[in-house]
């Protein structure tokens, strides 16, 4: 118990990043540089802010009890698979970097809206969210985080090997010949938006009691940098590499604060590294290689009754 007092904010909280970096990795399984996902994180959390203390839902409060915590992580994910989709059907026209800064803009659009409206705080943002559950100590946001994160890996787990999972790597190795196949890349591409929006909603709804307030600094630039950054240290290719690269990031700066500032010049010596040289991410250069077929022998070639091989030159 004395090891999850002092630890247990800090496991949480890799917990936390690691869902945040699947949430990347969803739209990545498609080909899509997606970087939305603080955007709709940050909207989950104000949903489940503004029904934890806003007046006008105190109703809601006394006649659900402790059941207005799912409640909130319901309608998070309604909203963010809604305007995942009103967003992804035109963002996901664009491909590579400009859809990545379509979507930042996207996330730069929802922070300004948050800091001028009065039911968000403004740039003060909402504070004296009650804990879900009523939950004493940080700690058993384990009891949320750890769940949500074995269910979204069985999730993707299946996933990847059904028909749709076939279908999202088709397009992510070659978008025209999935075309040509019968396979609709619009369709198939703002699925998987939607799916990383609906996951990054409800880990934004867990995360609003889990911190206590919540403001427009929850989904920024930087966030969707940080969050790129999880995915490219742990590996874009394989479900564990968002997860290994956000618990290692978050936990990063943790471990070294004995180091004052040079922890700060640590962190980035490891991401220089990494980048240089695990170009596949951690997971993926941990990965055992795909061993190349092997050729066949050629056939042996036949003599003739007396002399060398026949060939044309020898009539």
């Amino acid at each position: 118990m004395d090891f999850l007092q002092q630890y247990g904010f800090l496991i949480a909280t890799m917990l936390q990043q690691g869902l945040l970096g699947l949430s990347l990795y969803a739209p990545l399984m498609a080909g899509q540089l997606s970087l939305a996902s603080p955007g709709f994180y940050a909207l989950g959390g104000y949903i489940a802010a503004i029904i934890l203390t806003n007046p006008a839902f105190s109703g809601w409060r006394e006649a659900l009890g402790y059941g207005i915590y799912p409640l909130t992580w319901l309608l998070a994910a309604l909203a963010c698979a809604l305007l995942g989709v009103i967003v992804g059907v035109p963002a996901l026209r664009l491909r590579g970097i400009y859809l990545a800064l379509a979507t930042i803009a996207f996330v730069e659009i929802l922070r300004v809206l948050a800091l001028n409206l009065s039911i968000t705080g403004g740039a003060v943002g909402l504070f004296g969210i009650p804990q879900a559950f009523g939950f004493v100590d940080r700690w058993q946001y384990l009891w949320l985080f750890l769940p949500l994160l074995i269910l979204t890996l069985i999730f993707f787990r299946q996933l990847s090997n059904s028909r749709t999972g076939r279908a999202f790597r088709a397009i992510r190795e070659d978008e025209l010949a999935a075309d040509a196949m019968g396979v609709s890349p619009t369709r198939y591409k703002v699925l998987a938006f939607v799916i990383g929006a609906v996951l990054a909603g409800i880990v934004g709804s867990m995360s609003a009691p889990f911190l206590n307030t919540w403001n427009a600094k929850q989904g920024t630039f930087d966030a969707s940098i940080a969050y790129l950054a999880y995915v490219l240290i742990g590996g874009s290719r394989s479900m564990w590499g968002p997860l290994v690269g956000g618990a290692l990031l978050s936990a990063l700066p943790e471990l070294l604060r004995g180091l004052a500032d040079w922890r700060l010049v640590i962190n980035g010596l490891v991401l220089v590294v990494a980048s240089l040289y695990l170009p596949q991410g951690i997971v993926g250069s941990l990965s055992p290689k795909p061993r190349p077929p092997k050729r066949p022998k050629p056939p042996p070639m036949s003599e003739g009754p007396s002399g060398p091989p026949y060939t044309s030159e020898t009539t």
